[in-house]
């Protein structure tokens, strides 16, 4: 199974990245992550994006496909993955299937889970973290306001600048303007699936399921 996770902020794919990995027994690749690795490594690709980094500049789109080829031809992707992160334009995404031709891939799908903007914006504004152990909570969830639940430590909720509404809602706007349009061309190769992302977790685990086996049937 070839997954790429695709949705706006706060629809819940990391999440169901980790059910899906541990379901298909297959690594959750974010490319993030993968950078840090690399660069962390010192591998040629990570050196060459830490350089950039370093005078504050974004890492190419060049040096990143690499990053993800080297990934992708790993030991640890030899039964499938999910990738998550990536592509974000549709230059990426046109660059990602040639690398996928390269490397002989044919089956990759684009899952997307989406949510209505106001559920999404609500979802955000309330999460909260611990100053502590940096573990991020539901606040209506939390039944002692007061105390950590992971790691006990006392008064340490607070609000990150990314879960604050004028945050949030200019990165749905951005991902709206800039990164919707990699759904609209993997939905004309027909290599694209919707799903409704509103639903409680299991819910949304079980259409995702479902459609996967439709589609691959």
């Amino acid at each position: 199974m070839r997954i790429i996770l695709f949705g706006s902020p706060g629809v819940g794919k990391g999440t169901q990245a980790k059910i899906l990995s541990a379901k298909f027994n297959i690594p959750h690749i974010s490319t993030g992550d993968i950078l840090r690795l690399a660069v962390k490594d010192q591998t040629p690709l990570g050196k060459a994006a830490q350089e950039i980094m370093n005078e504050g500049g974004l890492v190419s789109d060049k040096i990143m496909i690499g990053i993800i080829r080297e990934t992708l031809q790993s030991d640890l992707c030899k039964n499938g993955f999910i990738l998550d992160g990536f592509p974000r334009t549709i230059a990426q995404a046109e660059a990602f299937d040639n690398l996928l031709s390269e490397i002989g891939v044919n089956d990759v799908l684009l899952l997307t889970i989406e949510a209505d903007k106001e559920e999404i914006v609500k979802r955000l504004t309330n999460r909260r973290a611990c100053k502590s152990c940096g573990s991020i909570f539901n606040y209506n969830e939390i039944k002692n306001l007061d105390t950590c639940p992971k790691c006990g430590s006392e008064k340490s909720f607070y609000l990150r600048d990314d879960d604050k509404e004028s945050v949030i809602r200019n990165r749905l706007d951005v991902f709206e303007k800039n990164t919707k349009p990699v759904l609209d061309y993997y939905e004309k190769k027909g290599q694209a699936i919707r799903l409704d992302g509103s639903g409680n977790v299991e819910m949304v685990t079980e259409n995702i399921l479902n459609a996967l086996k439709n589609k691959t049937e």
